[in-house]
């Protein structure tokens, strides 16, 4: 279980992710890094669920993504309909979160590709408190994308057992 959290605010662009790895009810790790930076930096993912399956998914859409020239809602729309259909890929178990200067997508391997209303999203156990906090953040206060995103994943931290307050956070203006 894990926490990620993605808000584009004032024309600009946070991903956040929280540290702690579960196994069963047990913390195994506290500092895992859950955000990558994909096709030189110009995309930010993140991921929740199982580490092994969501690497192998990462790789696949980085290739994509290479494919579809940086068109990140292409190579999302290839990597959902070929992650619900392809035999091996359709039994990984786990979420992207996926977002580049003009799109933020949620990924699922049941075939979604979901860009938010309101430019918040998020994946994980603790996405619904992090979501939460920062859409009432986006409404009621003057902070920026990231220093939302920060304060919204330490809300959740604070409340979900599975989400930690090691905050890695990532922006793309």
């Amino acid at each position: 279980m894990t926490t990620i959290l993605a808000v584009r605010h004032k024309n600009s662009l946070a991903i956040g992710g929280d540290g702690q790895v579960t196994h069963g009810s047990t913390v195994v790790k506290h500092e895992a890094h859950k955000i990558r930076r994909l096709l030189d930096g110009k995309v930010v993912a993140g991921f929740a669920g199982s580490t092994a399956d969501a690497m192998a998914l990462l790789e696949k859409f980085e290739g994509m993504l290479k494919k579809a020239q940086g068109n990140v809602p292409k190579a999302a729309v290839e990597l959902a309909k070929e992650w619900r259909t392809d035999r091996v890929l359709r039994r990984l178990e786990s979420l992207l979160l996926v977002a580049d200067k003009t799109s933020t997508l949620l990924i699922s391997g049941s075939g979604d590709v979901i860009e938010p209303d309101d430019g918040v999203a998020g994946i994980g156990s603790g996405s619904p408190m992090a979501i939460a906090a920062a859409r009432a953040l986006v409404r009621h206060s003057s902070l920026k994308a990231g220093d939302i995103v920060k304060a919204a994943m330490e809300i959740a931290a604070g409340i979900d057992i599975y989400t930690n307050s090691d905050i890695q956070v990532e922006e793309i203006s």
